[in-house]
């Protein structure tokens, strides 16, 4: 699909939130708190069949009775009612998604029929993209976007940073402010069911503010995809990678995540050599390279 449908997640100008609740220790509370506080410029609206208004703020009991289209809805429900979500948005013209939901692929077998079925329906919109499930969320800090449940937006840089963890983003967001680091993008793709590590290289590769891209992985299910857009990408950019679940307990531990089992070390090896992107054994070194190639002069070679 054509990266450009992407717009509609990291540029929206108009957000609905599915599924928010006036709990402000709540995922949805916590985000439409970063929203309506952090500077974004754009409409947010506030979707639950059951509150009148949270925060203060009308509340639409579902995204047919908004006044406009959002371009980007983001989903909090609890994981069975996301297909019902999905087909409403896909009718009624949402081309993003980002479902922040846990409960499919990586908590089992019934998960995983789960999400193959929200899967089967997104296919069914061939203007929808969704980022997730089981993820963090986006942040934008060029547009003072922070559509997550992370506390902290950090300032403008030009480092795109892609996790499938959330617990990492935390640590990273964390870190990046006590070191005083910006990024273009800040992306949780969770369990990446249909934007993918190939898709986001891609559309940040084209981003004139990106200069470089550090990666996160736990899995990669789309290798060619993975290697076509960072062979390109990495020609003029810097892409760093740590890959965790190198040892058996690790690999264990990424696939409760992710629900996917890391292969033979050997290929990932060979996949981000072949691909151009620079591995990371230490993820503590994590935070050093993207410090190191963050800065406005980045060492050659």
């Amino acid at each position: 699909m054509p990266i450009k449908k992407l717009d509609s997640i990291f540029k929206p100008k108009r957000i609905a939130l599915i599924g928010v609740s006036n709990e402000p220790k709540s995922v949805g509370g916590i985000t439409l708190k970063n929203l309506i506080s952090g500077g974004y410029n754009g409409v947010v609206y506030p979707v639950n069949p059951k509150r009148e208004a949270v925060f203060g703020i009308p509340c639409y009991p579902d995204i047919k009775s908004l006044p406009k289209t959002p371009d980007l809805a983001v989903i909090m429900t609890s994981a069975q009612f996301v297909p019902q979500i999905i087909d409403d948005c896909g009718e009624a013209g949402v081309h993003g998604v980002i479902i922040m939901s846990a409960g499919f692929k990586e908590a089992g077998p019934e998960g995983k029929i789960l999400e193959d079925r929200v899967l089967q329906k997104v296919k069914s919109y061939p203007d929808m993209r969704v980022i997730g499930p089981n993820c963090l969320g986006i942040l934008v800090p060029g547009l003072s976007m922070n559509v997550s449940f992370a506390t902290t937006l950090p300032k403008k840089g030009h480092v795109a940073f892609i996790s499938q963890s959330g617990a990492l983003c935390t640590s990273v967001l964390d870190w990046a402010q006590e070191a005083n680091l910006g990024f273009s993008y800040f992306v949780s793709i969770g369990n990446s069911m249909d934007v993918n590590f190939g898709d986001l290289i891609d559309y940040f590769g084209q981003d004139p503010n990106t200069k470089s891209i550090v990666l996160y992985v736990e899995s990669l299910t789309h290798a060619r995809a993975f290697m076509s857009a960072a062979r390109g990408f990495a020609r003029k950019k810097p892409i760093i990678v740590y890959k965790s679940g190198r040892f058996p307990e690790s690999a264990k531990a990424a696939a409760s995540h992710t629900g996917a089992m890391a292969s033979e070390d050997e290929i990932y090896d060979a996949v981000f050599r072949r691909a151009g992107v620079a591995r990371v054994y230490d993820i503590g070194n994590i935070f050093d390279f993207t410090d190191l190639i963050g800065r406005k002069r980045a060492p050659r070679g």
